[in-house]
């Protein structure tokens, strides 16, 4: 039985005019204050309206308080200990879980006779609880408000109760004016508060009526009160599909009513803030067409288009709404509240069209920001470098990204596809400096690592050589050297470095390699010049800048170095170099300031890492594998080092190119990797976020300790399959076709070695077979025939070159000779580590049939290739790292952790 209320509804409604929604003598009591919401808005919302919030409830938690800029609010297990403190209340507001609301609003009503008007705040109450709670309300003579709503404001009388209305500063938005708002969405009825205001409205009373299946205060309340309201002389109602309220209702002053959600009339389901099943007639074209009856207009109002009468005007875009209220007023002979205060168009404050030409029309100049964001821009636009958010970096990457599904990774944004078709130095850029530099940058990046292949009497070789003599692997071998190559060995080019930066951002240097920039304003008491000065003359400081000329790379910060009297210490040369590499990207804030302060750090392991992979015997003063250091340094880049490095001998063209392939597939093969997460947690061990702490070659180590022999793409298992098949062979050249094997003979005879052994494994009832090293793909399958993209890549990139490579041409013949011989029932896929050890053996077949490379040689070299290759790729993953992640984030939670018995 509902409660006689006002006017001529048939339930009860007590509030008879828009005035007495929110007003300055409520007081309010709030249901779970201290809950996430509550806790962020409650505040703001007791502070603009004067203090208007007396107490509120969290159970298990009487004595705290939520802090406010207008005082503590005490925190009560129950409304009755509330009441029974002294408090009243004629307002509640709920912000309740759904399965909780009912009983929320039941202890209001129940213990508090005081009570007038509710606020649910909670969405997705399910309609049995809904009607008990309008039931309730009915009966008591309450009005209620929501649920799925933020509350109600009234700009008039500066009161906000319930949600977060107007925002974090709602004097900001809620200017008083003439024009009530009515929206099923929350943050909209904001939105819509705002551009009113720009256009010269103002607002009086504001109504969240939210969006669940029941609104409790819909629009003919909203009318009826509206009518009464003397302040109010106009609304605008927000309006999406479910329910037939804005039908009934009865409106006497002018409306603009926005209508949105006409795609939702093909869906077959309700979907949540809508609260309309399809196929209903209560759909946006139907309130559309209730309004049009309503006001006498035939069409939607646009700009283009004004349709309107003095009744109102129907809309589709909130943006349209100042210009169709303002016809409608005009037509009523009622001007603006005020002057307009601007505009929503879209007004950048900043902007970069990173060197795209655009047209005028997209093109939008930036405009003077206002206060605090002015200043704030303003330094942002002297800040040299990105600074990137904290995250979790659990499972996630800022840096690599897998394609699930062609199992193609990327780096950067660049697919290893288009890596296998750059230079190793290109990718060696890409990985620290998220860009693959131009042509001069790779000559720096060159110069640097030839020149610091000079190891022989070193710690790290002599550490590398002992790991190797007691039978570890190459991983920890490399390992045991670049745990010696710590913070200490680069600090002095990385203190270098960061004065240099800092020097030359403070004189505005744009590019790094501009001949005509004027170095007379850096270092004007020359301290900074006198700290790159060589003690002593410096052998590799001299080998560096013989690479840099030799090669006519430039770099104003090596023309620095050059001035006045005396040779700069290498550490200045690297930092030069480092400065040069680094600094577009950093005036483009793609890297930070930390990633340049670890460049110096960078050269000095890539350099360690590959020198330390040939045998100490190959060292010698001035010279790295018979090979001279000044002519490294000069003529020769990162695929001929990592092959000397190998091989012991500089590579032809067919072998350098094969090896650059190699690893540029290899850079990275997504975050997912044992690699990639041994490198990131051992970042996260250290603490990123004190970024001091962390070591970038115990972070290596991180990415080592967790490569090995079962890595499938290191290519050792393909290298000792196809070594069994070719060893009895006569070939000479895996390069030629003319190579004189019957390959299919060779396919055949081993697809029914196999076809036996499978089943005699079937008949000895075991399931466990011998796979064979680089067939079938867990992914690429069940085709009649199957192919892994990367394979197909590879073979057209070599085709287009001319190339062929016999091992390769084996894995097709066999995956045919497989299906033909019934060992399956598809013709597999050759997958990707077929192809790099069909590569890996075609660069080293002849040195191992000549006996210059031992079996056990080709097994570490396909290793260390692999680690080539994925040492700037976990680089990448660490400095991600470094820049983004939060100490400790790549641990697995408790709660998903096992104990197997």
């Amino acid at each position: 039985m509902y409660k006689q209320g006002i006017g001529e509804f048939k339930y009860f409604v007590g509030i008879s005019s828009l005035a007495q929604v929110a007003t300055r003598e409520d007081r309010v009591c709030v249901l779970n204050i201290l809950g996430g919401e509550s806790s962020e808005v409650t505040p703001v919302g007791h502070a603009w309206s004067g203090g208007n919030v007396v107490f509120g409830t969290s159970p298990g938690r009487r004595g705290q308080v939520l802090a406010t800029p207008a005082g503590n609010i005490p925190v009560y297990n129950s409304v009755r200990e509330g009441l029974d403190d002294g408090h009243a209340f004629n307002c509640g507001v709920v912000y309740l879980p759904p399965a909780a609301a009912r009983d929320g609003v039941a202890e209001l009503i129940r213990v508090n006779p005081g009570l007038r008007k509710v606020f649910i705040i909670t969405e997705k109450i399910a309609v049995h609880d809904a009607r008990e709670i309008r039931a309730m309300g009915q009966a008591n003579g309450i009005d209620i408000f929501g649920a799925n709503c933020l509350g109600v404001a009234d700009s008039w009388n500066r009161v906000r109760i319930g949600g977060a209305l107007g925002g974090d500063s709602p004097g900001d938005t809620l200017k008083p004016g003439s024009i009530a708002i009515l929206s099923n969405s929350g943050g909209f009825t904001t939105t819509i508060a705002q551009y009113l205001r720009m256009a010269g409205w103002g607002t009086t009373t504001l109504v969240s009526s939210g969006k669940d299946v029941y609104i409790h205060y819909a629009a003919p309340e909203f009318a009826f009160a509206l009518a009464n309201d003397a302040r109010s002389r106009a609304a605008v109602l927000y309006c999406e599909p479910g329910g037939f309220y804005e039908r009934e209702a009865h409106f006497t002053k002018p409306v603009v009513a926005c209508v949105v959600g006409r795609w939702k009339a093909r869906l077959t389901r309700a979907v949540g803030h809508a609260g309309a099943m399809a196929g209903g007639h209560d759909d946006a074209a139907a309130k559309e067409a209730w309004f049009m009856d309503k006001f006498g207009v035939d069409g939607i109002f646009t700009p283009d288009t004004p349709v309107f009468s003095a009744k109102g005007a129907v809309v589709t875009n909130i943006a349209h709404i100042p210009a169709a209220l303002t016809a409608v007023m005009r037509a009523n002979a009622t001007l603006p509240d005020f002057a307009p205060e601007g505009s929503m168009e879209l007004k950048p404050w900043f902007g970069a069209n990173a060197g795209i030409a655009l047209p005028p029309v997209l093109d939008l100049p930036a405009v003077q920001a206002i206060a605090p964001y002015d200043a704030q821009i303003a330094a942002l636009a002297e800040q040299v470098g990105a600074v990137f958010p904290r995250q979790a970096m659990k499972d996630a990457s800022g840096a690599s990204q897998m394609d699930p599904a062609t199992q193609v990774s990327s780096l950067h944004g660049v697919s290893m596809l288009d890596a296998a078709q750059a230079p190793f130095e290109a990718n060696v850029c890409l990985a620290l400096l998220r860009e693959r530099g131009g042509d001069n940058d790779r000559k720096l990046l060159n110069v640097a690592v030839g020149a610091l292949l000079g190891l022989h009497g070193s710690p790290a070789l002599a550490a590398a050589q002992a790991a190797r003599e007691a039978g570890n692997a190459p991983n920890a071998a490399l390992a045991a050297a670049l745990a010696i190559v710590g913070p200490r060995a680069a600090e002095p080019s990385r203190a270098l470095l960061r004065r240099l930066v800092d020097a030359f951002a403070a004189a505005g240097l744009k590019d790094a390699g501009d001949a005509d920039f004027d170095l007379a304003a850096i270092d004007a008491d020359g301290s900074l010049r006198a700290a790159c000065r060589a003690a002593a003359p410096d052998p590799l400081a001299e080998l560096l800048l013989a690479g840099i000329a030799a090669r006519g790379a430039r770099s104003v910060f090596v023309r620095f170095l050059r001035l006045g009297d005396g040779q700069p210490s290498a550490d200045a040369v690297l930092a030069a170099i480092a400065a040069t590499l680094a600094w577009g990207p950093l005036m483009r804030k793609r890297i930070s300031r930390l990633t340049v302060d670890n460049l110096p750090w960078w050269l000095r392991l890539f350099a360690t890492a590959v020198g330390v992979a040939a045998d100490a015997a190959r060292h010698a003063p001035g010279r790295f594998c018979g090979v001279a250091l000044e002519e490294l340094a000069t003529r020769h880049d990162l695929a001929d080092f990592a092959h000397l490095a190998l091989l012991g001998r500089l590579p032809d063209e067919s072998a350098r190119y094969a090896l650059q392939t190699l690893l540029g597939l290899l850079l990275s093969n997504g975050p997912g990797t044992i690699s990639a997460q041994g490198a990131k947690g051992a970042v996260s061990a250290d603490g990123p976020e004190t970024p001091e702490r962390v070591q970038l070659n115990k972070a290596l180590l991180g990415f080592l300790s967790h490569t090995g022999y079962a890595h499938g793409g290191n290519g050792f298992e393909g290298v000792a399959f196809l070594l069994e098949r070719f060893r009895d062979s006569a070939l000479a050249d895996p390069a030629v076709p003319a190579h004189g094997l019957d390959l299919a003979a060779m396919a055949r005879a081993y697809a029914a070695e196999y076809a036996d052994y499978k089943a005699a494994r079937k008949a000895a009832g075991s399931a466990d077979l011998r796979k064979i090293p680089g067939v079938n793909h867990p992914v690429f399958k069940d085709k009649p025939v199957n192919h892994d993209p990367r394979e197909r890549f590879v073979h057209r990139l070599l085709a287009g070159r001319g190339e062929y490579n016999v091992f390769h041409d084996y894995y097709l013949q066999l995956v045919q000779a497989l299906h033909d011989g019934g060992v399956s029932r598809t013709v597999y896929c050759v997958n990707i580590d077929a192809v790099i050890a069909a590569l890996l053996l075609g660069m080293t077949w002849r040195a191992w049939r000549g006996g210059e490379l031992p079996s056990a040689a080709l097994e570490q070299g396909a290793f260390t290739v692999f680690l080539f290759a994925r040492l700037p790729g976990c680089a990448a993953e660490i400095e991600d790292h470094l820049n983004r992640g939060r100490n400790m984030d790549t641990r697995t939670p408790a709660s998903r952790c096992q104990y197997v018995a």
